[in-house]
């Protein structure tokens, strides 16, 4: 992990980077319904999911969700804050077992509408499975600060 400081103004469109993968398991089912409360039986019964259409528990799609976004978070940026995501969906189901990896690319960046030292960065989140394929999109929203506002406050360390 290191941090670096990137200016609202440094954002390049179409600059992607990609994860290594996680291999999700039946504890990350367990601990993510025992957070969250979620034991439909759809993600916990396995003996009545063989009863539905994709014959194998499927993971919650916040737990796809909140995994994706968390191997995306290996850098600090301390100009940068999370917005918040927008767009999300849940295209294919992951099964116990199955490794994803993530695909964010810098896709818009925009104008703060009241804020002058800062502007707005958009980024596509993609989660693919062992296949390649797709599981789960959504747009990461970044509030990021103006270089020419905040540029003396520069801050870059690895560890």
């Amino acid at each position: 992990m290191k941090i670096e400081t990137i200016y609202f103004e440094e954002y390049e469109i179409g600059f992607s980077r990609q994860t290594l993968g996680r291999t999700i398991t039946e504890t990350d089912f367990v601990l993510h319904a025992g957070q969250t409360g979620d034991f439909f039986p759809h993600h916990m019964d396995k003996e009545w999911v063989k009863t539905q259409e994709f014959q194998r528990r499927i993971a919650h799609g916040t737990l796809v969700l909140s995994v994706g976004v968390g191997m995306t978070a290996e850098d600090i940026n301390p100009a940068a804050f999370s917005y918040g995501y927008d767009r999300v969906r849940f295209i294919r189901p992951v099964h116990i077992g199955d490794t994803i990896r993530v695909r964010a690319t810098i896709k818009e960046k925009r104008d703060h509408p009241k804020k002058a030292d800062h502007g707005f960065v958009s980024e596509l989140v993609e989660v693919f499975n062992q296949d390649q394929k797709i599981v789960l999109a959504c747009e990461h929203l970044y509030l990021v600060q103006r270089k020419a506002f905040f540029g003396d406050e520069r801050m870059e360390n690895s560890h």
